[in-house]
């Protein structure tokens, strides 16, 4: 029965995670978790994401990154506001790589723009079928590939690449908080939803554990297996996405998505070392809060190489920000420039 095919999915969740935990593979609940349901569902065993899976996962790894916020590291990130507003400018300017490469691959300009915006997927397909695209397909398509190919490749290159800092010590973990914490953000998730506001359940937690922990200077944190429950959910969701017809589909396509998307990364590396000298920000986490990935995946990375998730958040959250409210109108603007010239 259809309905019952995300039976399986945890369990083969599950299994990847622990995988590639056994061979150290960075962020491997959520890795390992996507690695093995993709390789399920591309033998022909069709297993479909757990409902709500990808809001639980969210709702985990947002009230954990929350957390880390802190009075000092707020007024450290004021302090730098000007650059950090750059830092997402920047990515956004990069986005105009994937539009030439995707028109000059014969994409219409509405498949080319939003499929090269680095926004929530949802978000970007949504605007996308507002303004007619020919291939909302390709669309999905460029949105989850990049997705995750950041989440395989740039946990990887930087563990390798940029020795981490040693480890501070574990925060404490006060249920007390937690138990108010925990439900707040789910409800506050619940009522952005209702609102039909973008991405609820990573930026509803997000919020309200970030307000609480600096409001109330808080320096706590989720109990172990927490967050890797939240990954493992989010692992077993962005799996689900990809099957043999998705590769099938379009294979030049898909390879001008994975060129566009290395282009994205040198770029991002690039200019981020520019900015980070310019601001005096840390480097590695200045590179991966300007990386086009998403915010759960690229802030889990900063937490695991013990960078600055507070600063590759708010540049990751305000990145998305400017997309969800920028994006259309930009759009609208360049349609209106390039009107007359094609006429």
């Amino acid at each position: 029965m259809r309905g019952s095919r995300w039976y399986a999915t945890p369990f083969v969740g599950l299994l990847g995670g622990w995988l590639a935990s056994l061979v150290g593979w960075p962020l491997p609940w959520i890795v390992g978790a996507m690695l093995a349901v993709i390789l399920v569902r591309c033998s022909g065993w069709r297993i479909e994401d757990i409902p709500n899976g990808r809001k639980c996962g969210q709702w985990l790894i947002s009230t954990g990154l929350g957390l880390h916020f802190t009075r000092e590291v707020v007024e450290q990130i004021g302090s730098h506001a000007l650059v950090i507003l750059l830092c997402a400018l920047a990515t956004l300017l990069l986005s105009v790589i994937g539009v030439v490469i995707f028109r000059r691959g014969g994409n219409d300009p509405v498949t080319a723009y939003f499929a090269s915006m680095p926004g929530g997927a949802s978000e970007m397909i949504n605007l996308a079928a507002r303004h007619g695209a020919d291939q909302l397909d390709r669309v999905a398509a460029g949105q989850s590939l990049r997705m995750v190919l950041i989440v395989l490749c740039i946990p990887a290159l930087f563990t390798l690449g940029i020795p981490a800092p040693s480890a501070p010590a574990p925060a404490a973990v006060d249920w007390r908080w937690l138990a108010l914490l925990l439900p707040l953000g789910a409800m506050v998730a619940w009522a952005w939803q209702r609102l039909h506001q973008p991405n609820p359940w990573m930026l509803g937690p997000l919020l309200v554990c970030a307000t609480c922990a600096v409001w109330m200077d808080l320096h706590i944190g989720l109990p172990p297996g927490l967050g890797e429950a939240g990954q493992w959910l989010m692992g077993c969701s962005l799996g689900s996405y990809f099957d043999r017809p998705f590769f099938r589909s379009a294979p030049a396509f898909l390879l001008r998505v994975l060129a566009f998307t290395a282009l994205m990364v040198l770029g991002a590396s690039g200019l981020a070392w520019c900015l980070a000298q310019l601001g005096g920000l840390p480097v590695a986490a200045t590179m991966l809060g300007m990386m086009p990935g998403g915010i759960s995946e690229l802030s889990l990375t900063a937490e695991a190489l013990n960078q600055s998730v507070a600063l590759v958040t708010a540049i990751q959250v305000l990145r998305f920000v400017l997309v969800v409210f920028l994006a259309e109108r930009v759009f609208r603007l360049w349609r209106r420039w390039s009107s007359p010239r094609q006429g």
